[in-house]
């Protein structure tokens, strides 16, 4: 089953990590990693002013795999995850209706 969620991931401090977590987010090893949890076409990035945080509004369709790619839990995502990233939270989406 296919849920939107949003993760809210603020970046380590320090020169350049958030390039490095863009580049990794959008190398082919990291597209593949991001397929298995959600569909990339889908995606919605955001990303603060000063670059020290990132906010991705996602379409999962595998939910533990998606906890444990924002947690660090994933194996090819833990590298890029501790040099880079102090910590992302995971919402929910529900959408409302507006009649």
């Amino acid at each position: 089953m296919e849920k939107m969620m949003l993760a809210i991931g603020k970046l380590k401090e320090g020169e350049g990590n958030f390039e490095k977590f863009m580049g990794f987010m959008q190398s082919d090893e990291g597209m593949a990693e991001r397929r298995k949890v959600a569909h990339v076409e889908k995606t919605v990035p955001g990303i603060l002013p000063d670059k020290s945080g990132v906010m991705f509004k996602v379409h999962v369709h595998d939910e533990q795999a998606m906890k444990d790619f924002v947690s660090g839990r994933n194996p090819v995502m833990k590298p890029i995850y501790d040099e880079c990233i102090e910590s992302i939270e995971l919402f929910e989406l529900t959408p409302v209706s507006t009649d």
